[in-house]
């Protein structure tokens, strides 16, 4: 299985046709099929169900593109290491991450590299910690921003200088918006919208103290806010998240409450342990370890 296969596969799971990706690749459709057919006959498993219009991914063709799609991501990053040059400073960086006001110290960052080094290009990927640690490992990200609780054991990392709050994202006429801070008791009888992380609901179960989770009404889970916003808005349920990922200024109908006890939680940078950085990461963490140090 060669890279420029994989490109063919990919194209031919993008369009959704032979025909179609013959032709977004500039090769007629016979040669097209029969790389698609020795590849499948590789694997010794159907890629595709072809249908009489289109055809769709098997549940082995959705694992391949995805494999597909880190490992040309990966030789796209190497080969971009390697190209870079001692006399200027040009690549990729990417970075893995959450949802979380603190993510202002990594634009900060950016903003001093690319105005001194303009072609150096920056790529973020959100999403939960434990697909955004996966790619990590995987080699397709450079660095991962974490939030606890999470396990550091398997990298080396550094702190940042910032702390989350958890608390309650609610419509401002809510009844509980007419209180500071919420407690777990005012989380009975409410429809909750809750991150799918089970390292949050292990860490909500601690704060909850004697009340069993099973107790509480949830209603939806989320793995990145915007969207659980956008219920809160509609009136189906009160989000428990971080602060400040959702603006509540004075034009939008939500509010936030914290928890009390509070619930504060810390961030880090992290990467592979014992990894050689390349020389444009080196760079990125260079300057990020300067707003650390401020």
């Amino acid at each position: 299985m060669d890279l420029k296969v994989l490109q063919y596969f990919l194209a031919v799971a993008r369009e959704g046709s032979i025909s179609a990706a013959a032709s977004a690749l500039h090769m007629t459709q016979p040669p097209l099929s029969k790389q698609i057919k020795d590849l499948e006959a590789e694997l010794g498993k159907p890629l595709f169900i072809r249908g009489n219009r289109k055809i769709s991914l098997t549940e082995s063709g959705l694992l391949l593109k995805k494999r597909a799609e880190e490992m040309l991501l990966l030789m796209e990053k190497t080969t971009s290491e390697i190209k870079n040059t001692e006399t200027e400073m040009h690549g990729h960086i990417y970075i893995g991450c959450g949802e979380s006001e603190g993510m202002r110290l990594i634009a900060k960052t950016i903003k001093q590299i690319q105005s001194d080094n303009p072609n150096i290009i920056f790529h973020l990927n959100s999403g939960k910690a434990d697909d955004v640690l996966e790619q990590l490992n995987q080699g397709i990200l450079d660095f991962a921003i974490v939030i606890e609780p999470t396990s550091l054991s398997d990298y080396d990392f550094i702190k940042i200088p910032y702390t989350d709050t958890w608390g309650v994202l609610m419509k401002k006429d809510s009844p509980l918006a007419a209180k500071a801070k919420i407690t777990p008791n005012d989380l009975l009888d409410i429809p909750l919208i809750c991150s799918n992380q089970n390292l949050f609901l292990n860490e909500l179960s601690g704060w909850i103290g004697n009340i069993d989770l099973s107790q509480l009404q949830i209603v939806a889970t989320y793995n990145l806010l915007y969207n659980a916003s956008l219920l809160v808005e509609e009136g189906v349920g009160y989000a428990l998240c971080l602060d400040r990922i959702i603006s509540t200024t004075h034009y939008n109908e939500l509010t936030f409450r914290p928890f009390t006890p509070s619930l504060n939680v810390g961030m880090y940078l992290v990467w592979k342990k014992n990894h050689t950085l390349s020389k444009v990461c080196s760079h990125f963490f260079n300057e990020f370890q300067k707003y650390v140090d401020l």
